[in-house]
């Protein structure tokens, strides 16, 4: 760390570096210079040791002269528990859900996407177990298999247009001209799923805590369906007929105030 505090120094001084911006578990940031430090984990959720994860990463952010949160402030939030606390001091600034993409409105092309992501053995547990089980869905699928390859790869399967992974802009165009995703419930992908307004299915990563938190909130809000991994079949995917989908919230951020540290 010593090393990297020297590294970010050298860095300061020869572009004459007036504020950082960091959204690393490492912490950039230089004591001479206004800091800030993004994340919506105020809390980090890891079972038994909860109390110790969040006080570790509470005492990284205490280190900052700001924290920015990407959700909304209010009480009809995305992140809950792991972006609303009391116990915290660093002063906090909320800036809405944060996304790269674009809302579209492109005609419908695929009734199902499959975005599949997350560390392995599990993504490869997913992918085999929704192949099964997708094989008697009656509309046109994407699958997005999420390895990454030198080439990407096109193939399709009856109803299912298969690829090893996308670009960002063939995501975005992807998810506008889809009427439902299934996915993991990453916290990325919601703040997508919510700029796009999408309706979505959830299964998250078994054994990720926030994952699992996040899918059982939504499920509970109403807003999405979710299951566990080993529970997953087609039926289910009726349920999100029931639940609203994701409604992106108008939350105009005052650019001068946030910066206003700088």
């Amino acid at each position: 760390m010593k090393k990297e505090q020297k590294a970010i120094a050298k860095i300061v001084a020869s572009h004459a570096i007036s504020g950082i911006i960091s959204d690393n578990r490492f912490g950039a940031r230089h004591s001479n210079i206004p800091s800030v430090f993004i994340t919506h984990q105020l809390q980090v959720l890891s079972g038994n040791t909860t109390w110790l994860s969040t006080r570790i990463h509470q005492k990284i952010i205490s280190k900052f002269n700001e924290c920015w949160v990407p959700d909304y402030p209010s009480e009809k939030n995305i992140s809950g528990i792991l972006g609303h606390v009391e116990s915290i001091k660093t002063p906090l600034k909320y800036l809405g859900p944060l996304s790269r993409f674009e809302k579209q409105n492109l005609q419908i092309k695929y009734p199902l996407l499959v975005i599949l992501s997350g560390p392995e053995p599990q993504r490869t547990f997913l992918e085999e177990k929704l192949f099964e089980a997708l094989k008697s869905y009656s509309g046109n699928i994407c699958f997005i298999k999420g390895v990454i390859a030198s080439q990407q790869s096109i193939t399709q399967h009856n109803h299912m247009t298969i690829y090893n992974y996308m670009t960002s802009a063939e995501l975005e165009s992807a998810i506008n001209e889809s009427d439902m995703v299934l996915s993991r419930s990453g916290y990325t992908t919601i703040m997508d799923l919510v700029k796009l307004e999408k309706k979505a299915f959830f299964i998250p990563t078994p054994g990720q805590f926030e994952q699992e938190y996040l899918a059982e909130k939504l499920k509970a809000e109403g807003i999405a369906p979710s299951c566990k991994q080993h529970e997953f079949s087609i039926e289910l995917l009726a349920q999100c007929n029931n639940y609203s989908g994701f409604k992106s919230e108008k939350s105009e951020l005052n650019y001068a105030k946030l910066f206003c540290l700088f």
